[in-house]
């Protein structure tokens, strides 16, 4: 964190991202969800004596340097379970 993006740079950003959802569709109702990709999140409690660098702490999450922005809109990804194999073998 700590850098900061330009004021300029945030407001070309911020109408990019307009247009893309204008050419996209979305509608001013539509929920939009922000989120980031690229985490690693450490589920399992490690020995105490691991090596920090290796064994984070539980429950940590750490960036990774390709880290990404998914910009979704929850009302066009609907879910569909998956659907038994009807064929016989």
């Amino acid at each position: 964190m700590g850098r900061e993006i330009s004021s300029l740079k945030l407001k070309k950003m911020i109408e990019r991202i307009n247009e893309l959802i204008t050419e996209l569709g979305w509608e001013p109702t539509d929920e939009i969800v922000v989120q980031v990709g690229g985490v690693a999140a450490t589920g399992t409690a490690t020995h105490p004596d691991a090596n920090p660098k290796w064994a984070k702490p539980f429950g940590s999450v750490t960036y990774q340097k390709d880290a990404f922005i998914v910009i979704k809109n929850v009302n066009r990804n609907p879910v569909i379970p998956s659907q038994p194999n009807n064929e016989k073998v």
